[in-house]
């Protein structure tokens, strides 16, 4: 199969994680609006404390959600899609098939997004390392440098979290933290083969940020444009909120209702595009990431040997090793 036909036959997880995402965020919106009526209803001095209250019921609810619900769905997403990239082939419902693949191993998937914080600390082991880069700069620039290679490491993560769980799902016959140290020997062990997916990883990145979100900042600032009036009504509501609590340093873009319209439109762009790019480039660029990594392991498994380097190197992995889940 090829990388497209994987990823349009793997779509359907990423839709349906992102309603579950929306029913999550109305969820916590509404349990603090709930909270704040109540307390209002009560005494207006109870108002405040209403909308903290119902604002933790909602974040606990959302987090319960997240963890048990679009987790689930996340992990049968990369189940299927390891099993298109490594077995060249899919189930006519793949859905179905992917909850059916967690199904049976769920509490042990459970552990392994319990495990994924041992593995990003193993990493940002390395991460603290390349960032000296930018102490020895120094100064703004080398401020900047760190900042940049932060970012790219926090995104660099995310993939690789994915691939391990990919293999994870992938080697049934084994725990799920042995499986996970498989996947970052893996990552360090042909990282000279899989550092070309930082190209993909970025690359395609910055293509969709420059065509969709350059798209959507177009359409958003052609329909601002068409409501002068409540452009207006923002700059001077923001105005008059910062006279309120004296807010001396404020942008003075908010005083031009043009370059104000230009920054409300980009702002909104790039949420729109971020959520896009969650929901439909991402799960693009994982399956060939994954092909990658996929391959690699394969080809030749991890032995105790690769273990007891990286164990000599990070006390996480070792700590994770020692895990018999």
């Amino acid at each position: 199969m090829t990388n497209f036909q994987v990823y349009r036959k793997t779509l359907s997880f990423s839709f349906i994680g992102f309603l579950v995402s929306l029913v999550a965020l109305a969820i916590l919106v509404g349990c603090a609006v709930a909270g704040y009526y109540i307390g209002n209803n009560s005494s207006s001095d109870n108002a405040l404390i209403g909308l903290v209250i119902g604002l933790v019921v909602g974040i606990a609810i959302a987090i319960l959600i997240n963890y048990f619900i679009f987790n689930r769905i996340k992990a049968g997403q990369v189940a299927m899609m390891a099993k298109g990239v490594a077995d060249g082939q899919l189930p006519d419902h793949v859905y179905h098939a992917g909850m059916e693949e967690v199904k049976g191993r769920f509490a042990k998937i459970t552990l392994f997004f319990m495990v994924t914080g041992l593995i990003k600390s193993m990493f940002h082991q390395i991460g603290r390392g390349i960032n000296k880069v930018g102490t020895m700069i120094g100064g703004d620039a080398g401020n900047a440098v760190t900042s940049a290679i932060d970012s790219g490491i926090q995104i660099l993560l995310g993939y690789l979290i994915d691939c391990c769980l990919g293999w994870v799902m992938y080697r049934k016959d084994q725990g799920v933290a042995r499986s996970a140290c498989e996947g970052a020997v893996i990552f360090f062990k042909n990282g000279k083969t899989l550092i070309r997916n930082i190209g993909r990883i970025f690359g395609m990145g910055f293509l969709s940020l420059l065509v969709v979100g350059g798209a959507l900042f177009g359409g958003f600032y052609l329909v601002l444009m068409q409501l002068p009036t409540v452009m207006a009504n923002l700059s001077q509501a923001i105005i008059d909120f910062a006279a309120k609590v004296q807010w001396t340093d404020m942008p003075e873009f908010i005083h031009d209702v043009k370059i104000l319209t230009i920054v409300v439109a980009a702002i909104a762009a790039l949420l729109l595009w971020s959520t896009l790019h969650s929901v439909i480039m991402r799960p693009f660029i994982l399956v060939g990431v994954l092909r990658n990594f996929m391959a690699a392991g394969k080809k030749e498994l991890p032995t105790e040997k690769d273990f007891a380097e990286l164990k000599s190197k990070s006390p996480k992995f070792a700590k994770m090793l020692a895990k018999d889940i």
